[in-house]
């Protein structure tokens, strides 16, 4: 198995991926960007593709067993 360089990729570059979803979870996505927009105050909603990132960032950042072993393979 080969092992990730997470180093590898400077954080100031963003990385493209490309994604599948299940319809239901994109009108989902869209249904929360027009939300988003409505409590906010905005006039548009915002791309739902852009919401993806700040979400899997928070996903991430609050699943404990994910940061504790992040923790430890960083030493």
């Amino acid at each position: 198995m080969t092992k990730l360089r997470l180093s590898a990729i400077p954080d100031d570059k963003p990385v493209k991926i490309t994604i599948e979803l299940p319809a239901a979870v994109h009108r989902d996505l869209v249904a929360y960007a027009e939300i988003l927009a409505r409590t906010s105050g905005e006039a548009a909603p915002p791309d739902p593709a852009k919401l993806v990132a700040p979400m899997l960032q928070r996903f991430m950042a609050t699943d404990k067993g994910f940061t504790k072993e992040k923790r430890t393979t960083q030493r």
